[in-house]
Order: structure tokens, then sequence, then C-alpha cells
């Protein structure tokens, strides 16, 4: 019987990287004390892998066949992908993977009526996996992970409903098909409000962001489920909001649960709201 031993959800504003060292001292202290304390918590409970959820930016599949979800279950994650280098800005990094989790995720999501493609050769990576992965050093880190990337940009995709109860069949899928004692973080990357190359581009809807971190931390994902619609968040900012979908299937994951969030920047050089939560498991 496995166990989730840590969840979170995070950005990954591709400018956070880029331009970190040009913004306010301030906004600086807020980045780096939120992905600063994901990282140190994540550490700390000592997982045996590390299942990222996050969406793709069009980069590995056509809008005319767009799977839902892609497991990235090879032995090992390279990026950032050649396309996105300048736009991120960030190094290059090698992260770990662990390809019997990956596998083994397809299977069991499979049996729970969760249809997701696996992929063993190399995927490509923007900002989805290699902002936290860079700004937690997670390429240093001793577990593997296994990026599951989801669709949030091509209709239709899966929505809040949709999300919790894909994170529910995860949390199934951990619990009676892993190894006994297996120990899994969850991650959720993506968001908060922005609008890429959109009339927004250059905007964040703070009260948007602000709410939606009060619900992350309220134990109430029935009014967040309520209130955090897809056309919600389309308004927040078109093509980018939805992102936060991926944090959806952490909280389905774990239930209602108590969390801590590290502050929140507008600042708009980012070009995305910032701000991260942990959610308690123990």
């Amino acid at each position: 019987m496995g166990q989730i031993v840590f969840a979170a959800g995070v950005p990954h504003a591709p400018a956070v990287v880029g331009l970190f060292s040009t913004a306010p001292d301030d906004v600086k202290d807020i980045v780096a004390k939120s992905f600063d304390a994901v990282r140190r918590r994540l550490l700390a409970s000592r997982p045996d892998v590390l299942i990222v959820f996050a969406n793709d930016h069009l980069t590995n599949s056509r809008i005319s066949a767009y799977p839902d979800f892609i497991i990235a279950a090879a032995p090992e994650h390279a990026g950032p992908h050649e396309w996105f280098k300048a736009w991120i800005d960030c190094r290059d990094y090698v992260v770990k993977g662990n390809p019997d989790v990956g596998k083994a995720l397809f299977r069991g999501m499979t049996r729970r009526n969760v249809r997701m493609n696996l992929r063993t050769d190399a995927v490509n990576f923007d900002d989805n996996i290699s902002v936290p992965t860079v700004m937690m050093e997670l390429d240093t880190a001793p577990f593997g992970i296994v990026p599951v990337l989801q669709n949030c940009t091509v209709p239709p995709f899966p929505d809040g409903p949709r999300c919790f109860d894909v994170g529910r069949a995860v949390a199934d899928f951990i619990r009676d098909d892993l190894p006994a004692d297996m120990r899994v973080a969850l991650l959720g990357s993506g968001g908060l409000s922005h609008e890429p190359g959109g009339a927004k581009y250059y905007s964040v809807d703070e009260a948007f962001d602000r709410r939606w971190l009060d619900l992350c931390l309220a134990e109430d994902q029935e009014t967040l489920l309520r209130e955090m619609t897809v056309p919600r968040m389309e308004a927040a900012g078109a093509g980018g909001t939805s992102e936060l979908l991926s944090w959806f299937i952490v909280m389905g994951a774990i239930g209602e649960r108590p969390g801590e969030s590290f502050g929140y920047t507008g600042w708009k050089n980012f070009r995305c709201g910032f701000g991260a939560v942990i959610w308690e498991v123990g």
C-alpha cells in the first residue's frame, strides 16, 4: 500500500526564471520563500517518487489528435525543449525519471476508466516542468519524477469536476496498486492568472488569484469547484489560467486538507500571478 506524503501547487510562469534577478526585493522574497519552502518540505517528506501534473503547451501533440493526459515514463527527462529556451531563459537540466511507476500509473488509470497516453521516449518540456525543476533544483533530488502532462488548452478538456475525479483515481492507484510503503509526492504545476500572447498579456487578475489561494486553503472543495469553473479561469486569463486544473488533480487526490501559502505577487513583468500552496497530508 503506497502513501501520499507530500502535496503542493506551484506556478510555472516562464518569466519567473529569466526575470527573477531583476524583480523588486519584495517580489523576489515571495518567489524564493515559496519555492524554498516547497523544496524543503518535499525533501523532508522522503518520497520515493514525485508525480508532477502540468499542462502541455502544444509541444507533444497535434491539435487534431490531442490527448487529455500524457504520462512521461522515460528513465530521465531533459529540458527545456530547444524552441522554448530563449523564452524561459533557464539552464539545461536532466532529471531522473521512474519508468516503473509511470507504466504502473498508465495501467492503473486505465483500469479506473481514465484514459492516459504512455510515452517511454523523450517528451518535450517547456515551462511546465522546467520552472519547478530549476527553481527547486529537482535535478539534484534523490528521487525520480513522473511528469503527467494534461490538456488545458484544446477543447474539450477535463474540467474541474473531472480533474477531481482523476485525482481520486490517482489516490486509489497509489493506495492499492503501488508497492507497500512506497512514498509518493504530488505536485501541481501551473497558473496563476495569465493570458499568453493575448490582450491581458501584461496584466494579471489579482482578485482572482487571491480568491483562488484562499479557497485552496479553506478545506472547502465544494465551494472551490462551484466558483473556480473553466469560464471563470478563462475570464481571468484566456489560455493560461486554466493550467490551475493541475492543482485540482492534487486536491482531488488528498481530499480536504489544511494548507499554507507563502505570499502573493502580481508583478506585471512576470506576466503571471505568483503564489504557492503546500497541503498537510501527514
